[in-house]
């Protein structure tokens, strides 16, 4: 265990489990992950390694015995008939009988149905009458001559999901950890490995939380496929419902008229809708009508009745095309099916997760590490459905005054969601505060612009807040900061205008932290340049190319050269070097760095390996270590007059699959999304 894992084993005890676990006990049962973690909460809740053996065996032995597969049902009804009496894990719905007047469950792998079930039970758990919940039931068999009386018997009943818990030791305990430790405890909970993720891309994971927090929220996330956008709906939540397929009737989402029957939103925190993209996809012109006014004004109407409810709605599909092309030939809505590519409808979301952002899964993005039950962090995101967090900014910041209300609605549900997700015990700083406040405006910002692209009658906005010393700060998407020409028409024309190309002038680059195009198209200047996380169309090549060309002797100094994907960014850079070097002139440079502690064999071995290849085309390359802590700036210095300050060093790029001969992360630098960092351009 790191530290952070021992710290949540002794702040939390016996609600966090090491993720890992659910694999090494899932085997071949379909359950969803907060069943199986509701099971390792019971035996594996510990950091002793001898108690999570046996917990795990336990668990195994309990899905062996108990868990209900499709394929061995008469086995497993042939064992309760034996037996009189046997527990099964199963996925139970329960529906009234209006000719008998009873309830009755259906047993989705078990397969039996009419198994009757008492009102309390219906009372306690409601949830049992929409689409079914995981639950631990003792069934019985009893043989009787009578046809119309089923001869299974249910005893008990335990939908699988936490009993209780104690909300204010969560908030008391949570002030044990920064917000950086929190942050990474939330994203390994989810499962992920949070040294795999920037601060940003943590944001947009924990955004797909905030609809089991807050009390009708409406979120959208298109994207490529394989970046986990349905896996939270599915797999996290006890709450929540994922709708496979996207399509549903008003019946089932809202109200039966025939028989009166509530339908998801009654009963779920959460309703997603999978695989919501598709152009060709059709849609109940009536179903957007109502769901455009549910999700305005939180009811809906059918008959003579109007309802209220506070199901959060969330919208996940995947789109064909890349960002650029979308911005240049349509818009990030341009996937929807035609009924609900309508500016009304896309106007109630509060928020639009950039799925484009977000990494294709692979396996080593998954956390070995410890994090809460999922159950656990479930139960208390639902109860802080009923706080309100939205004013937590007003102390320190206000918005604009022309922001509209809806656009401020989608704003401040984001930020209460966030901040009872990060900072439920309201111990955030101003900057903390202030960095949230950003992310909400950014993700409304982001549907707002979309809207005014599909429908001219909108009034422009000016996305900023002011703090209390009356200092302004407006608030642009990362798209738009990185496609400055094809996300606003007014910059495409400006550009146009100055060089005739339709390229961003550098003062346009410079100022929006766009790359330049290629080594040796711009003058090199004194400038500083800031870039943001995850952007794109980013290399050594246009961030040092033209200030190196000419240079014969160079000198890079970074402590941070020690390990493989560090020493792989000196080789990229090397290349970028050699790129710029004169064919005709000889070449020196020199790397200050520090040594690594444990692998300094293999550090020299790599280090040599470059000196070997950089021999063959003319460079002398030569390395020095440093005493540690000796040097902490990180720069390069060229003979030609500039000093480029580094704030990141070389290591400015998210993690990549480095093997992936096939992928253009991996072959291309501007391909890869990048983290957060700036840029000194300093003429010496």
């Amino acid at each position: 265990m790191n530290e952070l894992d021992k710290k949540l084993n002794e702040v939390f005890p016996g609600v966090v489990v090491r993720k890992d676990l659910v694999k090494s006990v899932k085997g071949n049962a379909i359950v969803p992950t907060y069943v199986l973690e509701y099971l390792l909460g019971q035996y594996c809740a510990t950091s002793d390694e001898a108690s999570i053996q046996s917990g795990i065996t336990t668990v195994k032995e309990i899905l062996e015995k108990h868990y209900v597969h499709r394929n061995e049902s008469g086995l497993t009804k042939s064992t309760i008939r034996e037996k009189g009496r046997h527990k099964v894990i199963d996925k139970i719905s329960v529906a009234l009988n209006d000719k008998t007047d009873l309830y009755e469950a259906a047993f989705a792998n078990l397969g039996i149905k009419n198994v009757l079930v008492d009102t309390n039970t219906i009372k306690k758990h409601p949830k049992l009458l929409v689409s079914g919940v995981w639950c631990i039931a003792d069934m019985e068999y009893e043989f009787t001559e009578d046809k119309s009386r089923s001869p299974w018997l249910l005893s008990t009943i335990k939908p699988i999901q936490l009993s209780h818990f104690d909300l204010d030791g969560y908030l008391n305990s949570r002030k044990e950890f920064t917000s950086d430790e929190w942050i990474d405890i939330l994203i390994q909970s989810i499962g992920f490995n949070p040294q795999l993720f920037g601060k940003r891309s943590k944001l947009l994971q924990l955004v797909r939380l905030i609809p089991y927090c807050e009390r009708n929220y409406n979120l959208i996330e298109l994207g490529p496929k394989g970046t986990g956008k349905s896996h939270i709906y599915s797999e996290f939540s006890p709450h929540g419902i994922l709708i496979s397929g996207g399509e549903v009737s008003v019946a089932k989402l809202f109200v039966n008229n025939s028989n009166g029957k509530l339908g998801l939103v009654g009963y779920w925190d959460t309703v997603a809708f999978d695989e919501f993209a598709g152009k060709k996809k059709k849609a109940d012109k009536a179903l957007v009508d109502i769901m455009k006014n549910y999700m305005a004004n939180k009811t809906f109407s059918r008959g003579v009745e109007t309802i209220g409810a506070e199901a959060s709605m969330v919208f996940v599909g995947n789109t064909r095309h890349a960002l650029p092309y979308m911005l240049k030939h349509s818009n990030l809505f341009d996937e929807l099916p035609e009924q609900y590519y309508d500016s009304a409808f896309l106007d109630r979301l509060h928020f639009y997760i950039p799925g484009w952002e977000l990494d294709i899964i692979r396996g080593e993005m998954f956390s070995d590490g410890y994090g809460f039950v999922v159950d656990y962090l479930a139960e208390i995101l639902k109860t802080f459905r009923n706080h309100d967090f939205s004013d937590r900014y007003k102390e320190h910041f206000s918005l604009a005054s022309d922001i509209s209300t809806r656009d401020r609605d989608g704003i401040n549900k984001t930020f209460s969601g966030l901040m009872k997700i990060i900072f439920p015990h309201g111990e955030a700083s101003p900057q903390e505060i202030e960095e949230i406040l950003k992310f909400s405006i950014e993700g409304r910002k982001r549907v707002k612009d979309q809207l005014m692209r599909l429908d001219t009658t909108y009034p422009d906005v000016h996305f900023a807040f002011t703090d209390k010393a009356g200092k302004s700060y407006e608030c642009k998407t990362l798209e738009e900061t990185e496609y400055p020409r094809y996300y606003c028409r007014s910059i495409i024309d400006e550009a146009e205008a100055a060089d005739g190309s339709g390229n961003v002038p550098q003062e346009q680059a410079a100022k929006n932290g766009t790359p330049q195009k290629s080594p040796g198209s711009e003058i090199p200047k004194e400038q500083h340049l800031v870039y943001q996380e995850n952007q794109r169309g980013i290399s050594y090549d246009s961030l040092f190319g033209p200030y190196l060309k000419g240079a014969t002797k160079i000198t890079i100094t970074d402590p941070y050269i020690r390990i493989f994907f560090q020493i792989r960014n000196l080789m990229e850079l090397m290349e970028t070097i050699l790129k710029n070097k004169s064919a005709a002139d000889e070449m020196s440079v020199h790397l200050i760095t520090i040594e690594h502690d444990y692998k300094s064999d293999q550090q020299q071995e790599s280090l040599e390996k470059i000196k070997e290849s950089c021999s063959l085309v003319d460079i002398d390359f030569t390395w020095e270590f440093a005493e540690a802590g000796a040097i902490h700036a990180r720069h390069i210095e060229t003979d030609n007059g500039w000093k480029i300050l580094l704030d990141r060093g070389l290591d400015i790029f998210q993690p990549y699959e480095m093997n992936d001969t096939f992928s253009f992360s991996n072959r291309l630098q501007q391909s890869r999304p990048c983290k957060a960092f700036e840029v000194t351009y300093i003429k010496i």
